[in-house]
């Protein structure tokens, strides 16, 4: 170790990291840390599991249950459309499949708080939606789409939807067309092909996708605070409102650290199903 740091290279490549790494602990390390302490913290001093065993009962837990669920439905919701989308585009030639990418992702440029007013205007009882559905004579149109749990999923879908379509295009784009085809030549049919063939060489673009969208739902706010009702409060909006109207930054803190734990085992999912996928075709290669 003392051989390593003496040598010239070692010294200015640490040099070099210094900013980064200064930049990582005032910015990300510190302020958790500040987090962490402040929902260990007591109203009269001292530390205390107070504000995590309040966090895990009641209503807020509920809340909690309805991030899971609604972050849950939005991410499957993702991978159904981001699928079939990313499929459709992958067998373009490059040049339209160039421009209907810039379609799907220009959006992601606009404000959320333009998108989110947008869906409103859109899903409204008298919006476009409705009208077309009531002009079409749908039986039970107009529909109720704003302000309960279908509102929500559709707004978070919309977000979510352009990291879906690239990751999943990504891996699609890489896969080696000989390979249906010879499973074609050999006397397999679309569904065997897909469920055999295509379908295991993107399970691993539709597991990144899935996690992904459901980590950044997790702590998604202004959709669901827009387009849902009191039963679609997520925990965002629930530590929104325990630091600006009820002044309790305890409990916000509890909340925020939990919301971390939940990323962080997302991120560990991910890891153990990559590590599973290369053990078990490390398996079939030997």
């Amino acid at each position: 170790m003392r051989r390593a740091l003496s040598e010239r290279r070692t010294r200015f490549g640490l040099l070099n990291a210094a900013p980064v790494v200064v930049y990582l602990l005032v910015l990300f390390v510190y302020p958790i840390f500040s987090t962490l302490l402040l929902s260990l913290k007591g109203e009269e001093g001292g530390w205390t599991l107070h504000w995590y065993a309040d966090a895990l009962q009641g209503s807020n837990l509920e809340v909690l249950f309805t991030t899971l669920r609604i972050s849950a439905e939005t991410s499957l919701l993702s991978l159904v459309i981001g699928f079939l989308l990313a499929a459709a585009v992958s067998r373009l030639k490059p040049l339209w499949a160039g421009l209907v990418m810039i379609i799907v992702i220009v959006p992601h440029f606009i404000s959320a708080l333009v998108r989110t007013y947008g869906w409103i205007i859109l899903l409204g009882e008298r919006g476009v939606v409705n009208n077309a559905l009531t002009d079409l004579k749908v039986p039970g149109a107009p529909f109720q789409m704003l302000y309960n749990e279908i509102g929500v999923v559709i707004g978070t879908t919309s977000v979510m939807l352009p990291y879906t379509v690239l990751l999943l295009y990504a891996v699609m784009r890489g896969i080696d067309r000989r390979l249906p085809a010879a499973a074609a030549s050999m006397g397999a049919g679309r569904l065997t092909i897909f469920r055999r063939v295509y379908l295991p060489m993107v399970a691993p673009g539709l597991v990144n996708a899935g996690i992904l969208c459901f980590i950044l739902c997790l702590g998604y706010y202004l959709t669901p605070a827009l387009m849902g009702g009191p039963k679609q409060t997520m925990v965002a909006s629930l530590i929104s409102e325990q630091v600006m109207k009820q002044n309790q930054w305890n409990g916000a803190a509890a909340l925020g650290i939990i919301l971390l734990l939940l990323t962080f085992g997302g991120l560990l999912l991910l890891r153990l199903i990559k590590a599973v996928s290369e053990a078990a075709k490390n398996r079939g290669i030997s």
